[in-house]
């Protein structure tokens, strides 16, 4: 076993006009600002790099590039984000980016050739699972506020919405048309009502009802049915379904009255009755809903969502250091953070088990990953196989490479919990869920959890967005950014092209955070989005 070798996360400093990045000292390879071309000579460039907390000084055995022979001579084409061989690695050695361990040379690697799915091979990481015990809680001052719904019994939300909740898909007919039935006009009295908005899914009969795949459901559409964004909700089922409604009910312990209301389509008569019905019950609610008002709420009353999609070897290099300095931000505020998917923190689940807040939560992790490596087994896979044709187009090889970008997206605050799909998340600080790496069905999970906002970050562009908490979008890259605009909130791409510091962009996406959750549009709500993408994590058979 390898000693655990922090982290180390590019500052923003000294990379214009630089041919490629080297990250940390004890790195091998390095990733190309440019496209480089065949038979270029070029100088290995000493950036500064800024440390984790702690930092352990002594490089990762027999990786140090040897800068006495700074010159480098590219061999082949190497796409820009792509990575470049900074010294000869031999089959089998140790290729290490971050100063960590992301693969083993397939063959011999030559100083300057390209390193990528053809010469770069998964191997098992063999770092420890230690725990930092002289890691302390942050210092907790809350100074910031933003306008926010505050609910009767203490939830406070960033949106304002009425949720009609299919059970099954049975009654996901039903469900859209009840919601539909208030677009084009029909809310233009209610100020203060963001929209009436259906919650559908391809499940919730014809499985186990003592399964993962049925608990998974259940805490779903509970989580849905009291997120604090939702000041409304009207469950639909069929009648007939394993997903009960009056079961969820009284699992969760979710309270009916006028703003909770229920309703089966064989009990109701059909589905013209039942639509014409939910209608009827949609509007009793509209009044009450739209009384409640914004007022200044703490930011320790934010739950963020924490999310990546589209990711290419800038992501871990800008935007989800940049989101993880924005975490820090809030929770030191007294709010709350939430990573997820938990292939996409495989081989760096070392960096999070050394936060841990005790010795069980660092258990708990290694548990979900021991469980995914199960579960994945059995169903002929390999969590190597995590990093999409987009992910390897964007310069990212291994899982092991993937999940080290990924984790940054969770700061550097201590782990406070580690929570199962769609659990309701129960203390602040930053703590982690587990999920696929699947986005909508992570971030459906997250916010069943209670998250009353998402952060996206993505490199090839994903365009995805959600109800009933907003997502705010994040660039990893300047190109992509220009390319989708209309869809990207933030370019945290400046970190790279202008130099911009990882702190600066985290700062900016911090204050926009705030202004979202007052009630200022993402991009993705402009475009209407967030009515698809309510994905429960199905497991187990279908019967």
């Amino acid at each position: 076993m390898v000693e655990t070798t922090p982290v180390v996360w590019y500052d923003g400093k000294e990379s214009a006009g630089q041919p490629f990045l080297r990250l940390a000292p004890a790195d091998n390879v390095a990733v190309a600002l440019r496209t480089l071309k065949e038979g270029e000579q070029l100088d290995l460039p000493a950036n500064e790099v800024r440390s984790a907390p702690d930092a352990v000084p002594d490089a990762v055995p027999d990786t140090v590039p040897d800068t006495a022979s700074p010159t480098l001579v590219v061999a082949s084409r190497i796409m820009k984000g792509h990575k470049i061989a900074l010294v000869d690695v031999q089959k089998g050695g140790r290729v290490v980016k971050y100063a960590q361990l992301i693969g083993v040379a397939a063959q011999d690697i030559k100083a300057g050739e390209h390193v990528h799915t053809h010469n770069l091979s998964f191997t098992y990481n063999d770092t420890t699972h230690s725990r930092n015990a002289d890691l302390r809680p942050v210092v907790v001052e809350c100074t910031d506020s933003f306008q926010g719904y505050q609910r009767a019994d203490g939830r406070t939300g960033t949106r304002n919405y009425i949720a009609v909740i299919s059970s099954v898909n049975c009654s996901a007919t039903a469900a859209n048309r009840i919601a539909h039935a208030f677009d084009h006009g029909a809310l233009d009295g209610y100020a203060n009502v963001d929209g009436v908005v259906a919650f559908t899914h391809g499940t919730g009969c014809g499985m186990d009802a003592a399964g993962e795949g049925f608990q998974n459901l259940q805490r779903v559409l509970a989580g849905y049915a009291r997120h604090p964004n939702v000041g409304g909700v009207l469950l639909v089922g069929l009648g007939c379904e394993t997903s009960q409604i009056a079961g969820t009910i009284e699992s969760h312990k979710l309270a009916s009255g006028p703003l909770l209301r229920t309703m089966n389509i064989q009990t109701t008569g059909g589905h013209v009755k039942t639509i014409a019905r939910g209608v009827e019950i949609v509007n009793s609610m509209l009044e009450e809903v739209n009384a409640i008002e914004r007022t200044a709420c703490p930011v320790s009353a934010l739950t963020l969502a924490l999310q990546c999609g589209g990711s290419d070897a800038w992501s871990g290099i800008t935007a989800n250091p940049a989101l993880g300095h924005a975490a820090d931000l809030l929770i030191r505020q007294g709010g709350t953070a939430v990573l997820a998917e938990t292939p996409e923190i495989y081989g760096a689940e070392h960096l999070l088990t050394q936060r841990a807040a005790s010795d069980e939560i660092a258990d708990q992790l290694i548990q979900r990953i021991e469980w995914w490596q199960d579960y994945v087994a059995r169903n002929n896979g390999s969590l190597d196989n995590n990093p999409s044709p987009g992910n390897k187009l964007g310069g990212l090889t291994t899982i092991l490479e993937k999940s080290l970008g990924a984790v940054a997206k969770g700061g550097t605050t201590m782990l406070n919990g580690v929570f199962r799909y769609a659990e309701k998340v129960d203390r602040p600080g930053f703590v982690f869920m587990d999920s696929p790496g699947y986005d909508p069905a992570s971030v459906t999970g997250q916010i069943a959890s209670g998250c009353n906002l998402v952060a996206f970050t993505t490199g090839r562009g994903s365009t995805f967005g959600s109800k009933p908490a907003p997502c705010l979008k994040i660039a990893t890259n300047t190109d992509m950014y220009r390319q989708l605009s209309d869809d990207m909130d933030i370019n945290a791409g400046t970190i790279v092209s202008e130099g911009d510091s990882v702190a600066d962009v985290g700062e900016r996406i911090y204050a926009r955070l705030l202004e979202v959750a007052s009630g200022s549009f993402t991009l993705s709500e402009v475009h209407g989005l967030g009515d698809h993408e309510f994905v429960p994590w199905q497991i187990g058979a279908i019967m």
